[in-house]
């Protein structure tokens, strides 16, 4: 396999806030990762039929690699994923530490090539803890991510905020990440990744806006993915209604919430939502994301990343920001020793 990668010493002097080889260095916040450990483990103990899982778990590590050297794609950050019901909390304990130790694993190996965010858990706080000790006192995590809703309790919610202190304290980075979402009332032909990925994402973004989550936790940073939803695209009218929230949001006090937010681009970026977003949160809030393997590999490499390198909204030292700046900015344990 070969690669145009610069020297890493090189790169960190010319491209941590800018320029074009950081399109050659990019850093990618929006990479799933089902490791392929977890799923023979899962199989093994009945918890999923693994030749019935969708395809973007078949998650293969030369492949991403491959589709990484392609893209200029220095370092991937992976969400961990994993997928079944468990009812016993020893069996999902036990399901997040194969995952987490296989990412860790990873990582451990490819230096400087994967990174991981380890998960919470909303619907149990303890399962949380572990995973926040394992991942990142243990294994090395550089951030938390986490669904943006599970059942009726999105982000934001006050039950959270045991756990969004402790988070705090660590000055946790939070990935999020819509998942299984309510698409009843949905017109039928619409796969929920469309529209509803995105309404899920907005709602627990104006959550952690109206009960205060930003305001008790100000050492938190949150991670929206596909450009934020569509919070950047109704800004207005939040500042414009925001009285009529309940709670109710400050409509002066908007603008400075939406930028407490990062944003990736796996919406993916375009002529017409480039605009909104830089208005909203501006360059400094924009992060490289692939959303590999969902996305197909075709899609990434020959559509959205070629999009955001085209893209007349954004100049070069904007890209360098985006594709690689800002990133090591947030997570700064990604940079080159």
């Amino acid at each position: 396999m070969t690669t145009d990668l610069q020297a890493p010493g090189d790169i960190s002097r010319r491209t941590a806030s800018g320029g074009d080889d950081a399109r050659h260095e990019r850093i990618d916040v929006h990479h799933h990762y089902t490791a392929p450990e977890w799923v023979r483990w899962a199989g093994e103990n009945g918890v999923v039929a693994p030749d019935k899982l969708p395809p973007w778990t078949r998650w293969d590590e030369s492949a991403a690699l491959e589709l990484m050297d392609r893209t200029g794609t220095r370092t991937s950050v992976l969400t961990v994923a994993m997928l079944g019901r468990f009812k016993e909390a020893a069996a999902r304990k036990e399901s997040a530490r194969v995952a987490l130790d296989a990412a860790g694993d990873l990582s451990a190996r490819h230096a400087g090539r994967f990174a991981f965010f380890t998960p919470l858990f909303l619907d149990d706080p303890d399962l949380s803890r572990w995973s926040v000790a394992h991942g990142m006192d243990q294994l090395g995590a550089v951030g938390v991510s986490a669904r943006t809703s599970t059942g009726d309790t999105y982000l934001g919610d006050p039950a959270l905020d045991p756990l969004m202190a402790e988070l705090d304290e660590r000055g946790a980075v939070i990935s999020t990440h819509p998942m299984q979402v309510d698409t009843s009332g949905a017109p039928r032909g619409v796969p929920p990744f469309v529209c509803d990925f995105l309404m899920d994402t907005t709602r627990a973004a104006l959550n952690l806006i109206m009960n205060g989550t930003l305001d008790r936790f100000p050492r938190l940073t949150f991670i929206l993915p596909h450009g934020g939803g569509y919070l950047p695209y109704i800004a207005g009218r939040i500042e414009v209604f925001g009285r009529q929230l309940e709670p109710a949001v400050d409509p002066g006090r908007v603008r400075d919430y939406l930028h407490r937010f990062y944003y990736d681009t796996a919406a993916p970026m375009s002529p017409s939502a480039t605009p909104s977003l830089l208005a909203a949160a501006g360059c400094s809030q924009i992060l490289y994301g692939s959303d590999w393997p969902p996305t197909p590999t075709r899609v990434v490499t020959e559509v959205t990343t070629p999009a955001l390198d085209a893209d007349p909204a954004l100049g070069e030292r904007e890209r360098g920001h985006i594709n690689r700046g800002n990133a090591l900015r947030l997570l700064p344990a990604l940079a080159p020793a």
